[in-house]
């Protein structure tokens, strides 16, 4: 199948695809909009896959509009199950499955990939990620029936995942190299908070060493650490981070650096290549969460609406969700310079990160102490001005 006739086209069907036609539509009501996705296209939550698990939710159920009626709605010519193989930047047209595809402008909303670690054992290949809905859906077919998982990295999804799997009834071990639970985003008191929390709900955890080897054992798994031990398990789950999708950029000529490098309309290298979402990298910043992603995505469509906007990130806090225990973090811009201040009561801890000078860079508040969320945000500068 041909397209000719140019056009919007957005590759990736993600939370950042669907707001930047959403958000497009409002502005732009005429011009065509084509929609390329290898996948069904189906709009959900992406937040919700760790913590949807204890309430019972199936992936089918964390649909909340299906494809085709999403292309209804927002009259755009999808194209699912469609793997994009090129971009042909001098021709302006995206090489498909279907078919090439030929556009005006081209939003690459690709989204990223889960980072695999280089696991040794003949049960290596039977590590899950969970990063979409098809993922989600083998991640709950694998723990049917399963009684023990083990979940590598204690980052913010590890915890998340860690906290819904063990109120769903599973045995959960989590192992991470660090010395506490979300290291990157915690100081150590805010961190060893969400640790005694999370035991306390039944989670082991195994820092200060990394999974070395995944073997299969007595009809399950075994995880073998760096430290020596090997922890039996049914089920093991990889949650390290993730790595932007920028190969298909990269191949096109496009400039790339940790991700796809855009200007702040979101323009990358190639004046009429755009990258939004987890893949784009901004004034050198990835921030793979949901206010930033959105803040871009609504700039990108008044931008491509013909409006002169420019993106800038308000401070932006973000809710861990694990149950056992409340945790609200705005973490300082990489590369801050200054200290956090930290004061511990007993049902809760107050963090702020402050410059030389005094001022509130960032802050982390855990437990009854995330009631001043308000006041904090209020006196955080911008992200991105």
């Amino acid at each position: 199948m041909v397209h000719p006739t140019p056009s919007l086209v957005i590759v990736g069907s993600g939370l950042a695809a669907w707001t930047v036609v959403r958000e497009f539509r409002k502005l732009d009501k005429q011009s065509p909009v084509t929609l390329i996705t290898r996948d069904s296209g189906d709009y959900y939550s992406k937040p919700m896959l760790s913590n949807a698990l204890a309430s019972g939710k199936s992936a089918a159920q964390l649909v909340s509009t299906p494809a085709a009626a999403m292309a209804e709605q927002l009259d755009v010519r999808l194209l699912a199950q469609t793997e994009v193989a090129a971009i042909d930047a001098a021709a302006r047209a995206v090489h498909t499955s279907s078919g090439p595809v030929s556009y005006n402008r081209l939003v690459l909303a690709t989204g990223a990939d889960p980072v695999r670690l280089p696991l040794q054992g003949d049960a290596a290949g039977q590590v899950l990620s969970v990063n979409d809905l098809s993922d989600y859906a083998l991640f709950r077919e694998r723990i049917a029936g399963a009684k023990r998982v083990t979940v590598i990295g204690a980052g913010l999804i590890g915890c998340e995942f860690a906290n819904d799997l063990v109120s769903a009834g599973y045995a959960v071990d989590v192992i991470d190299p660090g010395a506490q639970a979300l290291g990157r985003l915690l100081p150590v008191v805010a961190g060893e908070r969400v640790v005694t929390a999370l035991v306390e709900a039944g989670v082991r955890f195994h820092f200060g060493t990394t999974a070395h080897a995944v073997h299969q054992q007595d009809g399950a798994l075994a995880v073998t650490l760096a430290n020596g031990h090997a922890l039996p398990t049914d089920v093991v789950l990889s949650a390290v981070g993730l790595r932007p999708r920028t190969a298909l950029a990269q191949a096109a000529g496009v400039h790339t650096a940790r991700g796809i490098v855009v200007n702040r309309q979101l323009q990358s290298s190639q004046p009429d290549i755009y990258a939004v979402g987890d893949c784009a990298e901004v004034d050198g910043q990835l921030l793979p969460f949901v206010m930033p992603l959105m803040q871009a995505a609504r700039t990108l469509a008044a931008h491509l609406a013909g409006q002169d906007v420019r993106l800038r990130y308000p401070a932006m806090p973000v809710v861990v969700k694990t149950p056992a225990i409340a945790v609200v973090v705005a973490p300082p811009s990489a590369g801050a310079a200054g200290e956090w201040l930290v004061a511990a009561e007993p049902d809760g801890v107050t963090a702020r990160f402050v410059s030389t000078d005094g001022a509130l860079l960032g802050f982390a508040l855990v437990g009854t102490a995330t009631s001043q969320k308000a006041a904090l945000q209020k006196a955080l500068p911008n992200v991105l001005e």
